[in-house]
């Protein structure tokens, strides 16, 4: 299924739109983590060729899901919402709810930039690169790359 092509300048403005409303209501932590992110999207966009600001301001954007999601349930407001609160409020479940659709598109982004999903799990089997493992049964001596000329078989120079 082929993603529609959405601009990140566009991603950005919702958020940007969406996090400013809802820092009616969530100050301090909210509005930081979430201008922070849209700080590396605007990184992203200054950089078109970097995997690294995309990949960056994706995984902001994931991280935000899961800071967002506490601090909305633990910081909402039980008694005494005003209007003006309920919409930011609103604002700022909006823009949860936004945030997975997003990160699809930023992935999609990432993916046309060269980036790669790339995930190491060494500690599930074993690592198919064993360049630096050397075992102790091994007939071969160790490289020791600290070693002087003399151990070398090099002759020594005086200097």
């Amino acid at each position: 299924m082929e993603l529609p092509a959405v601009n990140l300048k566009a991603i950005l403005l919702v958020h940007w739109m969406l996090t400013t409303w809802g820092s009616i209501v969530f100050s301090g932590p909210y509005a930081w983590a979430n201008f922070t992110i849209l700080a590396l999207g605007v990184w992203a966009v200054a950089q078109r060729d970097s995997i690294d600001a995309m990949s960056m301001f994706l995984g902001g954007l994931v991280a935000t899901i899961f800071l967002d999601i506490i601090h909305i349930s633990v910081f909402y407001p039980r008694e005494y919402l005003t209007d003006t609160g309920r919409f930011g409020a609103g604002m700022a479940i909006l823009s949860l709810i936004l945030k997975p659709f997003s990160c699809c598109f930023a992935y999609h982004m990432y993916r046309e930039r060269g980036g790669e999903l790339q995930l190491h799990v060494g500690f599930l089997g074993p690592s198919p690169e064993r360049s630096a493992y050397q075992t102790i049964d091994s007939p071969d001596a160790p490289n020791n790359s600290f070693a002087g000329p003399e151990s070398k078989g090099q002759a020594a120079h005086g200097y």
